[in-house]
């Protein structure tokens, strides 16, 4: 059974790989044509699908609320494994990450998310600070974000959360746009953040929650907004 969970491993990074460089001519078009940034979020379905099918891992899309495809949003999952950003590729509403830095540094696949996507610096004030100015930027340019509010996989003990970071409910607050809890529920079990990363069988599934308005937020509404969106995704992982 370990063996064909290494071979299943291989083959999928194999299958991701080849995905990659088979979509990054198309990537190009909105690296070089910024206002084709919605191709992005097209992009990032065709190729989460693909690589869930071709890797034998059936997924699922559960959206429990009207999500319009004419507004903005910033969507909130949990993060427990590597899964979780092809599982956000999945997103029905064309959207950009911002994530870690670390990224930047796989061949080929750094130059892209780059170019496409924000990337922060934890460790960084300042780049904390930037990320921040170009979440803004991006959201005044039409865009909708993605943001890991754990600020990456921090938790020791899934599917236990760590509280969440001001970033994402701030953006959202300042902008008054709406804020999407999502609930990644399994990716954890598929494919666990351990230094030996092995691919397990599952069904992938992402749920899309209800959004929740910050319309007339203040920034001292922060910390209840926070945990709003904790407590809806918490739930959701404790019936898992």
């Amino acid at each position: 059974m370990k063996l064909i969970r290494v071979v299943h491993t291989i083959y999928g990074f194999f299958v991701f790989s080849f995905l990659f460089f088979l979509f990054l001519p198309l990537l190009l078009i909105p690296i070089f044509f910024r206002e084709k940034f919605k191709l992005v979020g097209i992009f990032n379905r065709w190729w989460a699908r693909l690589m869930f099918i071709f890797c034998f891992l059936p997924f699922r899309v559960e959206t429990r609320g009207k999500l319009d495809s004419s507004r903005q949003y910033i969507f909130c999952p949990n993060h427990f494994s590597y899964l979780d950003i092809p599982t956000m590729g999945l997103n029905p509403i064309n959207a950009v990450f911002v994530g870690k830095n670390d990224m930047e540094k796989i061949p080929f696949f750094g130059f892209m998310y780059r170019k496409l996507h924000i990337t922060v610096d934890r460790k960084s004030m300042r780049s904390r600070s930037e990320t921040m100015l170009a979440s803004m930027r991006a959201i005044d340019s039409g865009k909708s974000l993605v943001i890991y509010p754990e600020g990456g996989m921090a938790t020791k003990n899934p599917p236990q959360m760590v509280p969440f970071k001001d970033g994402a409910f701030r953006t959202a607050i300042e902008k008054q746009i709406p804020i999407v809890p999502v609930t990644i529920p399994y990716n954890w079990i598929i494919l666990p953040d351990q230094k030996k990363m092995i691919l397990h069988a599952g069904k992938v599934k992402v749920i899309f929650h209800e959004a929740i308005e910050t319309k007339g937020m203040t920034l001292e509404s922060i910390s209840l907004l926070k945990q709003k969106v904790f407590s809806v995704i918490q739930s959701e992982l404790s019936k898992s």
